[in-house]
């Protein structure tokens, strides 16, 4: 059985999961972005009791079909813009849909409905935070970033950036810290 957890976007998150788990007694076979996996089914008070205590971190568990489908669209693309040391050379949309075993169309469908702005849209956010964390914590130029994050030129990364943060990338890299958004947020 896997349940499904809204929120749950950092690998920090895996560890707060873990330990609410453990302080229930669930013992899962994995908890990875965006879900824990166990090896039977759980009870609905221990369902209750696990939602009660994701809460009070932010998370909360998932139930209905296309909710679940677009936490884990959601969770597919943190991982790949914030995780993998190399974004996928293929487009987007074929990543994803492969990675999910689902048309791209109507992935891109329920999660617009879902979350009110498209998979792009939603790609664009989470590569300019990308790059935020690359200027501001890991020090690269502008060039570095823009070819980390597949950037088709410098031009094309800063147009995306100030139309996104309302700010230049060398703007940005003087204010630093201040316009950081936590990934639960977005």
């Amino acid at each position: 059985m896997k349940l499904f957890i809204r929120n749950m976007v950092s690998r920090s998150c895996i560890v707060v999961v873990r330990e609410v788990l453990a302080s229930l007694h669930l013992n899962p076979l994995s908890v990875e972005l965006g879900y824990a996996e166990f090896a039977g089914d759980i009870t609905a008070e221990q369902y209750v009791a696990v939602n009660i205590n994701l809460g009070v971190f932010g998370m909360a568990l998932l139930g209905d079909h296309r909710t679940i489908l677009t936490e884990r669209i959601k969770n597919v693309i943190v991982e790949m813009v914030h995780y993998l040391d190399d974004l996928p050379t293929v487009k987007y949309s074929s990543y994803i849909s492969k990675q999910l075993g689902r048309n791209y169309t109507y992935l891109a469908n329920v999660f617009s409905q879902v979350k009110g702005v498209s998979i792009r849209e939603f790609i664009i956010l989470h590569k300019i935070e990308r790059a935020k964390e690359l200027l501001a914590d890991e020090g690269l130029n502008l060039t570095e970033v823009s070819y980390r994050l597949n950037y088709s030129s410098v031009a094309h990364l800063s147009n995306q950036f100030k139309k996104v943060t309302g700010q230049t990338p060398s703007f940005f890299m003087r204010l630093s810290e201040k316009s950081r958004i936590p990934l639960e947020d977005m």
